[in-house]
């Protein structure tokens, strides 16, 4: 019976090196424990803008601004919101770096 209890103990053991080993992997690819992106300060958030979807890291305080919700509500009627790494914008690059610029 001891030497069945030491061999579980040694398993769990192995178990939590694999997952703690795991789970840092995902950290050193760029997204935390809960799969959030590392890169992204709190209080914002990721869009997607433009034909090559480059990524915008923008301030959560632009959801309150009428320009801002203009285009939330096309992103709505073009891709819908359920993006799992952040939100598709419907407008060229130029435009939409010119809108948040002026949002600052």
């Amino acid at each position: 019976m001891a030497l069945r209890k030491s061999n579980k103990l040694a398993q769990t053991a192995v178990l939590k090196q694999i997952l703690k080993r795991c789970s840092s992997l995902g950290r050193k690819q760029g997204y935390d424990d809960q799969g959030l992106p590392l890169d992204v300060p709190k209080g914002h958030f990721v869009v997607y803008v433009g034909e090559n979807r480059s990524r915008y890291i923008v301030p959560i305080s632009y959801l309150s601004r009428p320009e801002f919700q203009n285009l939330l509500h096309q992103a709505e009627e073009e891709f819908g919101f359920d993006h799992g790494r952040g939100l598709t914008i419907p407008c060229e690059q130029v435009i939409f770096e010119s809108l948040t610029s002026m949002l600052r």
